[in-house]
């Protein structure tokens, strides 16, 4: 990731393609998005403003300091740290089992590092869905900007994230160098994911009974001569040193309670920004037809865009309402806590104190299965048409009388809590239902 050229040579290229060539650029590099070549506006580019301005300097030629310094400024709890030690990220050469690459998040920001690499940043933007950036910490030049950074859509803007920009969290089945062993499977993980299959080449930390992930292990060559993942050994594992090293990282943990929440988000934050970017696709394609037709432009979708905002409407809610969640195991799961306080720190609560960010941990990740995330900076950034039949449909399955298919998980006891607690905490829900709840407190 330290190239610079990469990211000047196709910002040039975008612009020069005719129509051939633009047939096999991606879509998100097409008009109206022109990813690579629109200019960005988000918490990143502020915070190079305020640099550029000399309102923040951070620590530079101490990777672990500046570190600490970014997430702060970008207001990224250091209690989300979670470890990941498969070579499966651009600094792979970096990352070993002694060495894991370290990940941090908020509600709209992503931020990683390995000790003598770069810091990278993925974070929402309004307009773009998510942009990626590098950050040099060490001394010289290149720590002076951040700098967007072409190559993470090698892997983050391609299948794995539906061809639009996007993140993800993959398990792995690692060899003792970190290397994915990858005949024998890889996953994306989600809120959907049964425990067995999450967290292949991680380290997590916390306790979980009986029931058995992949994180904590390394294929093993067997004496039959085969090869086997140790589950066993990195089952309910609550102290990393006999595995690395954590001096140079900012915490010694990797909390599952932490990597359940980024996993939930990933998965809701795609959602979010790629169904904003396609309906502002087909809404422009549906204009530029009219107006070659000759007909009058409309601001309702129709044919093919009214089909796209209908199938992004449904996924959005869909993961709003955490259909298809995998059951936590018998006696639930339990992190070190630092994490649960951190996160809840911006919480929304209405009259009762009652917040999406509450924890349930015994048999769900959540007391109220409503996504925290529709309080986020990508669900606010939803085009105005879109989030008014996000809103249409949510309310549609809170206030039905029976749970309408695909929804039978959330008994109506748990429905009118979560109605409730839209309408006290946010502005365009209390518009949708009922006015009556006070306003929501922090």
């Amino acid at each position: 990731m330290r190239t610079v050229l990469i990211l000047t040579g196709l910002v040039a290229g975008v612009a020069a393609v005719g129509p051939a060539a633009a047939q096999n650029l991606p879509e998100y590099e097409l008009p109206p998005i022109r990813y690579s070549t629109a200019e960005a506006s988000n918490r990143v580019t502020a915070l190079q403003a305020r640099r550029s301005a000399g309102e923040w300097q951070p620590t530079v030629g101490i990777g672990r300091e500046c570190l600490r310094e970014l997430l702060g400024a970008l207001e990224v709890p250091v209690e989300s740290q979670v470890l990941v030690f498969s070579k499966t990220s651009l600094q792979r050469a970096l990352i070993e089992p002694r060495r894991p690459r370290a990940l941090y998040f908020s509600d709209e920001a992503y931020v990683g590092w390995v000790p003598g690499g770069l810091i990278e940043v993925a974070v929402t933007d309004p307009q773009l869905g998510l942009v990626f950036y590098r950050f040099d910490p060490g001394p010289g030049e290149e720590s002076t900007r951040f700098v967007r950074d072409a190559d993470c859509l090698s892997c983050h803007g391609g299948s794995l994230t539906r061809n639009w920009p996007g993140v993800m969290v993959r398990s792995v089945v690692p060899d003792a160098q970190g290397e994915p062993m990858t005949s024998m499977g890889t996953f994306l993980t989600g809120h959907d994911s049964p425990l067995e299959e999450r967290w292949g080449g991680w380290y997590v930390t916390g306790a979980h009974g009986e029931a058995r992930h992949m994180g904590n292990g390394f294929v093993r060559a067997t004496r039959l001569g085969g090869d086997a993942l140790d589950r066993e050994a990195g089952a309910n594992v609550t102290d990393l040193a006999p595995f690395f090293a954590a001096q140079p990282y900012l915490r010694g943990d990797s909390d599952i309670v932490a990597l359940m929440v980024l996993e939930h988000q990933v998965g809701m934050h795609n959602r979010l920004v790629q169904g904003a970017l396609r309906v502002r696709k087909w809404m422009d394609y549906q204009r530029n037809l009219q107006r070659e037709l000759g007909q009058p432009e409309t601001a309702e979708p129709e044919g093919t865009a009214l089909r796209v905002v209908t199938s992004e409407t449904e996924r959005i809610v869909e993961h709003l309402l955490f259909c298809g969640e995998a059951p936590l195991p018998a006696g639930g799961l339990r992190g070190a806590g630092d994490f649960e306080v951190a996160f809840r720190a911006n919480r929304r609560m209405d009259g009762q104190g009652r917040s999406l960010k509450d924890f349930d941990l015994t048999t769900r990740l959540f007391r109220w299965r409503c996504s925290y995330m529709i309080h986020s900076p990508a669900f606010e950034a939803l085009p105005a048409m879109l989030k008014e039949r996000v809103y249409r449909r949510l309310f549609e399955v809170l206030e039905a009388a029976e749970p309408p298919k695909g929804f039978a998980h959330l008994p109506a006891a748990e429905r009118v809590a979560v109605k409730d607690i839209l309408v006290a905490t946010t502005l365009d829900a209390r518009r949708e239902g009922s006015t009556d709840s006070p306003p929501c407190s922090r």
